[in-house]
């Protein structure tokens, strides 16, 4: 399905809907993502990759980045052939930096976001 996907002209995968018991597992992004790097060699077109379902916090999404690093480098490293779907992940990021700012983590009613 990820080729044929990819074949029709999709401008991203994904690994589901996000609203799945399974969301984003490393096992079948693994396997995506070399699907993707060998249509890049086969076609020389890029695919973008977008994880989504069950990434909640900055430290998971940091794990993401290093696996779209490792399997197709740099060049994949941008919005426009990587976003990670996770509306909670707007949450614990907006919480990490107001950490690093003040020193300490907000009460859920200090921040819009929660």
């Amino acid at each position: 399905l990820t080729e044929h996907s990819m074949m029709a002209g999709s401008d991203f995968i994904k690994t589901s809907t996000g609203k799945e018991t399974v969301n984003a597992t490393f096992p079948v992004a693994i396997v995506m993502l070399r699907a993707i790097r060998d249509f890049f060699w086969k076609t020389g077109n890029k695919v973008g990759f977008k994880p989504t379902g069950g990434i909640r916090s900055a430290k998971d999404s940091l794990v993401w980045l290093s696996l779209i690093k490792e399997e197709l480098g740099d060049e994949w490293m941008k919005p426009e052939l990587f976003r990670i779907g996770a509306s909670t992940l707007l949450a614990d990021i907006e919480r990490q930096i107001y950490h690093h700012v003040t020193g300490r983590y907000a009460a859920y009613r200090d921040l819009p976001m929660s």
